[in-house]
């Protein structure tokens, strides 16, 4: 992605709203630098990792310029957050304890055992994770890896686990460890929804924004995402219950299982002879997501509180450090108990206030105008809404309970965005005229009202640079202001599209290796959400698999439906029936071989007309990676 050259400077209102900011939270608290810093015990010489064919993945060296003094163009509290993510190198947490923080989103965790090292959460890219294993090599020796864990089932904890382990090793025994649910969860995330998901993505982590003081300074859970080879081995450990204990190489954990926390499937770690706590992703220092600007199911902030009480319980009296798969650490006993404490209170508070006012009447947006935190939360830099917010959670809380809807009939059946956009503009007398009066709001520094009121034009007419150009620079405020690493993302990214174009999805999380562990079953479910359905609707077409290897699958298209049942009076009499292995069926189904080379390959028998596997796949569409957010 190009670098723009077309930013502006900060407006006067966000300037004096950021320097606000300053006086209104303690600057001069130094324990997040002194944690974040501790410890510490290299980096890596070249700070460029790169892949096989020599393209950059990730720079360790981009957020240099966050060792300056905050700018007008950014938050301080968030440029705050983001020089202490951007740290890069090797910690020691305690004896024994490694983390690699900055060479990704996320963390990396080595455990020293008898014979090796036990990997925890092997980042995005394999690429990474070679760089930060090599890393910690350097400074501790070539242990072998005796072991890998994933704490969760969100991409930044597996996708780099082929840059640590081989398949070979897994063949002769090291075990990989996740939580039950893991793989389900994994490979369903980033294939049903995938392409839209990471389309969105795209702008919430801001990975082709250039770094820089009008550009990407951080996403708040870390800087952004690398854009490496992403892989997955499946687990061959399930952890099914919390108190359940595993050894790996002389390393003793006890398990608390965490689902429907920070992910569907997720867990928090005991090592009771290291008096270490790994909360995974469920306590980092800031307020999470209930539901990502990315798009994922809406998690539960009760459970949520609920886990981290149970983990207070079950853990902090035998714990002198707790750390997670993000941010920095925390010592001491008192320090631990009260930081979890003040994370479960953070989560609960959401909630039950949320709820209170949801029962008083109140809808999503005006619940998150009204919504004000404990001072005593609001003091806590860890409680702060660099990557979750407390405006879009307490929607996400109003959605989990009630919905899109919010009970106006008014809002039952508006007409679509372009369709109401045009109506808009003719009512409020024409483009002409509302640009007049949107200019003067932005003078006066109302970017929100801007940006509502200017979409309507660019929606009805995707072509009037006047509009793009105002509602850019109005995004790119609003940007500028946030204290939130996302929502600044997504604002500038906005921006960028406006005055350049749509710019391409950098990370397509739908792997090879994340398909290849989908079960039959969700790959069948995975063709059927492709399918063209007006296309299809007068298709009737029956495709019967007789597998060597498994039960037989039938599959109809019927009424713009793709179904599939084991049963053959799941449809009736077939069009064409081949018999084959499962692997054969993969192939064929994920594009590998054409239908054509599937009839003719040895192994394979057909009976019928063959031409109906053709006819049956030419109904699947593809999904379009690079779509426009801000434009129709």
């Amino acid at each position: 992605m190009a670098r723009p050259t077309d930013s502006k400077p900060a407006h006067p209102a966000v300037a004096d709203a950021n320097r606000a900011v300053r006086q209104r939270f303690a600057f001069d608290d130094t324990q997040d630098l002194e944690d974040a810093r501790r410890g510490f015990m290299g980096t890596a010489k070249d700070p460029l990792v790169r892949d096989a064919a020599g393209r950059t993945v990730w720079d360790l060296g981009a957020y240099g310029f966050l060792e300056q003094e905050c700018p007008d163009t950014a938050n301080p509290s968030l440029w705050r957050q983001s020089g202490l993510c951007a740290d890069h190198g090797l910690f020691q947490v305690t004896a024994g304890v490694y983390q690699v923080r900055g060479f990704d989103l996320s963390n990396m965790t080595l455990v020293e055992g008898q014979r090796g090292v036990f990997v925890i959460d092997p980042l995005i890219s394999a690429e990474t994770a070679a760089a930060g294993l090599a890393l910690y090599r350097s400074h501790r020796g070539d242990r072998p890896v005796t072991g890998v864990l994933y704490t969760h089932s969100h991409v930044d904890h597996f996708g780099g686990v082929r840059g640590v382990l081989t398949d070979e090793e897994v063949a002769v025994g090291v075990p990989v460890l996740a939580p039950h649910g893991f793989l389900e969860h994994a490979v369903s995330e980033n294939v049903y929804a995938g392409t839209a998901m990471s389309r969105r993505a795209a702008y919430m982590y801001g990975a082709a924004l250039p770094p820089g003081e009008r550009g990407q300074v951080g996403a708040g859970l870390g800087q952004t995402t690398s854009t490496g080879t992403v892989g997955l081995i499946p687990p061959t450990v399930d952890i099914t219950r919390t108190g359940q204990t595993e050894t790996v190489d002389g390393i003793r954990m006890v398990f608390q299982l965490t689902p429907g926390t920070e992910a569907p499937a997720e867990l928090n770690i005991h090592f009771p002879e290291l008096r270490a706590l790994c909360m995974a992703e469920n306590a980092t220092h800031n307020l999470h997501n209930l539901l990502t600007l990315r798009g994922a199911v809406v998690r539960d902030p009760r459970v949520w509180a609920h886990y981290l009480s149970e983990a207070i319980d079950l853990f902090t009296a035998s714990a002198d450090v707790v750390f997670a798969s993000h941010h920095w650490p925390v010592w001491g006993s008192e320090q631990v108990r009260r930081f979890l404490s003040e994370q479960r209170d953070l989560y609960a508070y959401l909630h039950d206030q949320t709820l209170r006012m949801l029962n008083q009447g109140l809808t999503g947006p005006e619940i998150a105008e009204r919504m004000e935190m404990p001072p005593a939360l609001e003091r806590a830099w860890h409680t702060h809404g660099y990557y979750g917010s407390v405006s879009h959670n307490t929607k996400a809380i109003y959605q989990r309970y009630l919905g899109w809807f919010d009970g106006n009939p008014a809002h039952l059946w508006e007409h679509p965005p372009t369709d109401a956009a045009r109506r808009y503009v003719r009512f409020m007398g024409g483009a002409e005229a509302v640009l007049r009066q949107a200019r003067q709001s932005f003078d006066e520094g109302d970017f929100r009202w801007v940006v509502e009121v200017v979409n309507h034009v660019v929606f009805a007419d995707p072509d009037n640079a006047e509009a793009r150009s105002l509602q850019a620079d109005a995004l790119e405020q609003l940007g500028y202001g946030s204290e939130n690493g996302t929502w600044r993302n997504f604002f500038l990214m906005g921006a960028y599209e406006l005055r350049n174009g749509p710019v391409g999805t950098p990370v397509e999380t739908a792997a090879p290796d994340l398909l290849a562990a989908l079960t039959l079953d969700q790959l069948f479910d995975a063709l059927a959400i492709r399918v063209d359905g007006p296309n299809a609707w007068d298709a009737l077409i029956t495709v019967r698999w007789e597998l060597s290897d498994g039960p037989p699958v039938t599959q109809r298209l019927c009424n713009g439906v793709l179904t599939h049942g084991t049963e053959s009076a799941a449809a009736a009499e077939p069009d064409v029936t081949f018999t084959l292995t499962e692997a054969d069926l993969r192939a064929v189904l994920l594009g590998r071989i054409s239908p054509d080379e599937l009839a003719t390959k040895d192994g394979v028998r057909v009976s019928g007309d063959a031409g109906a596997l053709s006819a049956l796949l030419g109904h699947l569409g593809e999904p379009d990676p690079d779509f426009a957010i801000v434009t129709p």
